[in-house]
């Protein structure tokens, strides 16, 4: 399965050949500023299994002290993936053109959701990170 998408604009393409997993509803202070709403949907990929298409140019990240990033596009700032330590991790589901394969499958970061959005769907909540869940499978 190919994973294809882009940016509002259509300058930024990126595609995933491998399998997405562990699609989260980010509710991080830092996710709802970068997206402007109450969470931020991502799943992951193993980052070998990404490239641009087109348009990587027209990327950039802004990243934290941590090492942990965003990566929109600087001409309609489309928030398009998440990265760690310079390596893209994450997709934003939004962005994904047609059906990624995956759905949410619980919600992060609950403990810092916005105090006037209420989590109505019955997805396991973590208050911070899941453990073990963050490690493409089948790989150590």
């Amino acid at each position: 399965m190919v994973i294809k998408g882009g940016c509002l604009c259509g300058g930024v393409r990126y595609e995933i050949t491998g399998a997405l997993f562990d699609a989260s509803n980010c509710h991080c202070s830092m996710c709802r500023r970068q997206h402007g709403a109450a969470y931020s949907t991502y799943a992951r990929f193993d980052p070998d299994d990404f490239r641009w298409i087109s348009g990587e140019e027209l990327v950039k990240v802004y990243e934290t002290p941590s090492g942990a990033g965003w990566c929109f596009c600087s001409e309609c700032g489309s928030t398009l993936a998440a990265s760690d330590k310079g390596k893209f991790t994450s997709i934003t589901l939004g962005t994904v053109e047609g059906d990624p394969g995956i759905k949410p499958e619980f919600h992060i970061f609950a403990a810092s959701k916005a105090v006037w959005h209420e989590i109505k769907d019955n997805l396991p909540q973590f208050e911070e990170l899941p453990p073990d869940s963050w490690d493409p499978p089948g790989k150590a």
